[in-house]
């Protein structure tokens, strides 16, 4: 399985790619939101894409909707991993067509937990 992961921090990059690779996903990383798009326009498409909400160039949110705006791309799953914690802010990034939602700090068991809702572990690390 593949997972792109979009951070304008390499530090949270690390540490979602490090989980996710220790998963079993392929992973792949991008700066900001313009840099994953760039990623999906080369032809690398994960089954999972994990999108910081603040970044510059292009957030998080614009990030969704340019995912769901175009059909090649609208069955990816899509997890917001951000700092905002607001019900408002997880609202409108689940309206905009995010599936999950992930509050930093987090632990690598809250991603896991996510991933097996979403149905997205591996058969060999399933609960």
């Amino acid at each position: 399985m593949r997972a792109l992961v979009i951070d304008d921090s390499r530090a949270m990059r690390r540490i979602v790619s490090g989980i996710l690779e220790g998963l079993g996903y392929e992973t792949q990383q991008a700066g900001h939101g313009r840099e994953g798009l760039d990623v999906l326009e080369g032809g690398w498409l994960p089954e999972l894409v994990c999108v910081d909400w603040n970044m510059p160039v292009m957030d998080g949110l614009q990030y969704v909707s340019a995912v769901r705006s175009n059909p090649a791309w609208r069955s990816m799953t899509i997890m917001m991993v951000t700092s905002e914690s607001e019900h408002t802010q997880i609202v409108r990034a689940l309206a905009a067509g995010a599936h999950e939602y992930v509050i930093k700090p987090f632990t690598a068991d809250a991603i896991r937990d996510k991933l097996a809702l979403l149905g997205l572990l591996p058969q060999e690390v399933v609960l």
